[in-house]
């Protein structure tokens, strides 16, 4: 028998998903893309981004729609999948 536990997450809910990858033309367009995969709504404008210090890497965080806990799970695990992403937070 499973128990489920209450999640400390309200859904529907705006997400932010911290993506950070080398520094590369096509992460931010692959990032999006990736998450338009399961959040078809996330736009362009819901990403911001910002170059590390030394300029080798790049950070961006994706405000998603999250509809619960299960679809949260698909982007980060199609994130973590792509290859030009490092670590998804």
């Amino acid at each position: 028998m499973t128990q489920q536990k209450d999640s400390l997450i309200e859904f529907p809910c705006a997400f932010p998903i911290k993506v950070m990858g080398a520094q590369h033309p096509d992460f931010l367009p692959e990032i999006l893309a990736a998450v338009q995969r399961h959040a078809p709504d996330t736009a362009e404008e819901h990403i911001t981004s910002r170059p590390s210090s030394g300029g080798n890497y790049l950070s961006a965080t994706v405000t998603v729609q999250a509809q619960n806990q299960e679809h949260l799970d698909d982007i980060y695990r199609s994130l973590t999948a792509h290859p030009l992403v490092k670590v998804v937070l």
